[in-house]
């Protein structure tokens, strides 16, 4: 191939660009038409690499439950910074999270740890933003008179299929139970009036429970920390393996973000409003200080161990795939 016909090979690919005028200098200079053959095939060759867009937005996700947007107000509103891409916020229910997240749509997110078991083959963990503690857990509720004799056999309203709390019950129950997963707002009132027998709670419902004439059963969090000896993890970020060089930086951020919500409360308390389930003040806070803690700030050598265990009983009772290192992106 000459000269002449590589520019237009070139021209062709590229939308009629011409060469940069510094290539065309030096081609100039060049009496060997090999030489020249071989500049200007290998920047066809070379031009699609360095063409490559660059990623000037990072879609990060969360939900809309007290204790994440207290995390993430300073971030996304631009009171901390974060040395990258555009931030663009996706606020969902979690179950909502999991599922964007097994699609491989969000770029980093707040997920259930039981879905978060099924993702470390192309996400990992971060350091910060995690739901993790001891007296959280997820509560099994019913009707007054009702026993958990009967959990295997009667209906249980779970907040979707790769929550933790759906993993927290198979690993709890010797039997499978008859699942409906929906909504976690919707459960309890489903449970009120009939529809199911059982209902696991997670968030504020913890709270607001008696509202609906229900009762706990179980407090699965109690349950796995009289199992395993260990905080309860329910929660928390995972980003792409193929971001890892952005990984630090938004492990940082968020830590921040949190800072600056421990030191302003105020200013994030209308933000949290306009997303929470519950409304009253004191539960929103009631539910901040619960899931909230310094393990949010940055996983403790426990706070790891209770995650490798959590994903160590559900792949040997194999509801999940086997883990293998590295969790963690840092």
């Amino acid at each position: 191939m000459g000269f002449f016909a590589a520019v237009r090979v070139y021209q062709s690919v590229h939308q009629g660009v011409k060469p940069p005028a510094r290539v065309d200098r030096f081609v100039s200079l060049c009496d060997n038409p090999l030489w020249v053959d071989f500049l200007c095939l290998s920047r066809i060759l070379l031009f699609p690499i360095m063409d490559q867009p660059v990623k000037t937005e990072l879609r990060l996700g969360f939900s809309g439950c007290p204790n994440d947007t207290a995390i993430f107000f300073a971030l996304i509103t631009g009171r901390v910074p974060f040395p990258g891409p555009r931030l663009r916020e996706t606020i969902q229910d979690v179950e909502a999270l999991n599922q964007l997240c097994l699609n491989g749509i969000l770029d980093a997110s707040k997920v259930s740890f039981h879905a978060a078991g099924r993702l470390l083959r192309d996400y990992a963990l971060l350091r910060s933003g995690s739901a993790l503690g001891r007296g959280c857990g997820p509560l099994i509720t019913a009707r007054p008179g009702r026993s958990l004799h009967d959990l295997a056999s009667g209906s249980v309203g779970v907040p979707g299929r790769y929550t933790t709390a759906q993993l927290l019950l198979n690993l709890y129950s010797p039997a499978p139970c008859r699942e409906v997963p929906m909504l976690f707002s919707e459960i309890m009132p489903a449970v009120a009036d009939g529809r199911l027998d059982f209902g696991l709670v997670i968030h504020e419902g913890r709270f607001t429970l008696s509202r609906y004439g229900l009762v706990a059963l179980l407090d699965l969090g109690d349950w796995w920390e009289r199992k395993t000896g260990l905080p309860i993890p329910l929660g928390g970020i995972v980003i792409k393996r193929s971001l890892a060089h952005l990984a630090a930086s938004l492990e940082t951020a968020i830590r921040e973000s949190l800072l600056y919500y421990r030191a302003h409360p105020e200013a994030a308390a209308p933000f949290i409003k306009m997303h929470a389930q519950e409304l009253d003040a004191e539960v929103i806070r009631s539910h901040i200080e619960l899931y909230v803690n310094e393990e949010t700030l940055g996983f403790s050598r426990e706070g790891e161990e209770s995650v490798r265990t959590l994903f160590r009983l559900a792949s040997e009772r194999g509801l999940i795939p086997a883990v293998e290192d590295p969790l963690f992106s840092t």
